[in-house]
């Protein structure tokens, strides 16, 4: 195979993975005109189009989807190759691309960010936050972190942060303004600040417990948010009830700024954990990052479907 094919694969699996030639080019560093150069080189030493092109889109054809099957894994691979080769004679490097949510990077990444700047060095690390439960692998990430209960019983996992709870708070102008709710049911007399979900689009409906037994509550008000991160911002602000979980509030709620109600409602859920397929945690800047991670958190290994050695 002639080697300005090869040297140009790289380019044809970024186009591929994030469906933009404009988009391929700021993730690889190269300018628009560049990958579509090596993208019609490829296409005339093959003979056959890889990309279905419009005004508003990029498509792989038949020929494209069959290359980038073969090529993507292979590059995977030669790549974490080189890290390994990399790290035994050195500290471990490369990107390391993580997806997660914004609450998950508050809660559980920034320490861990923090000791890795200072331990290694020559690892990036790039935070992707969505609030979607991203394909990480589909997607091109290497790591994802998010709630124990959303992620995929075949990945494997590493717990960052212990169980936590939810609460539901209000700031002490809207309290004296409008009173606390006394029961699950006088919620509907209160301003709620709502959740769009951003996977199906439809409003989150409050998870707490009603005398021991979970149940889901509707809940309406004048503002809806995509993350808690805003909803408390809201809260703080006296528009109405929060619902997030209780370490994003925990200072604010020490310190006064927000009261919290109906504490006995509340529910706990698993916590965040670090979560790739079995294959990835091989990568040594991703080891690295679950040395740092587990160290900090002097947490165990767990995994919903398998468990790492």
């Amino acid at each position: 195979m002639d080697r300005d094919l090869l040297s140009h694969l790289p380019v044809i699996v970024a186009v591929a993975r994030r469906g933009s030639f404009a988009l391929a080019a700021a993730e690889l560093g190269m300018s628009p005109s560049a990958v579509s150069h090596a993208v019609r080189l490829v296409e005339e030493r093959i003979g056959q189009p890889l990309f279905a092109r419009t005004t508003r889109s990029v498509a792989l054809t038949e020929a494209g989807h069959a290359l980038v099957a073969t090529a993507e894994p292979a590059l995977e691979d030669i790549a974490e190759r080189m890290e390994r080769i990399r790290a035994v004679k050195g500290r471990a490097s490369g990107l390391l691309r993580l997806n997660t949510s914004r609450v998950a990077f508050t809660l559980a990444l920034l320490p861990v960010l923090s000791a890795m700047a200072e331990r290694y060095p020559d690892v990036t690390v790039e935070i992707f936050t969505d609030e979607r439960l991203t394909d990480i692998v589909g997607e091109g990430f290497d790591a994802g972190v998010r709630l124990g209960e959303m992620i995929a019983q075949d990945m494997v996992t590493v717990r960052l942060t212990p169980p936590f709870r939810t609460a539901i708070v209000a700031s002490a102008d809207y309290i004296g303004r409008h009173g606390k709710p006394k029961s699950l049911s006088d919620l509907a007399n209160h301003n709620c600040i709502g959740y769009r979900l951003l996977r199906s689009g439809a409003l989150y409906r409050w998870d707490l417990s009603d005398g021991g037994k979970d149940v889901s509550v509707a809940t309406r008000g004048t503002s809806i948010v995509t993350e808690p991160m805003s909803a408390r911002d809201l809260a703080l602000a006296g528009i109405g009830l929060a619902y997030a979980f209780e370490p994003l509030l925990r200072a604010d709620i020490a310190a006064g700024r927000l009261i919290e109600v109906l504490p006995e409602t509340s529910v706990e859920e698993p916590g965040l954990f670090l979560y790739f397929p079995r294959r990835a945690s091989m990568a040594p800047k991703l080891r690295a990052f679950i040395d740092t991670a587990q160290e900090i958190g002097r947490a165990p290994l767990r995994t919903p479907g398998r468990s790492m050695t």
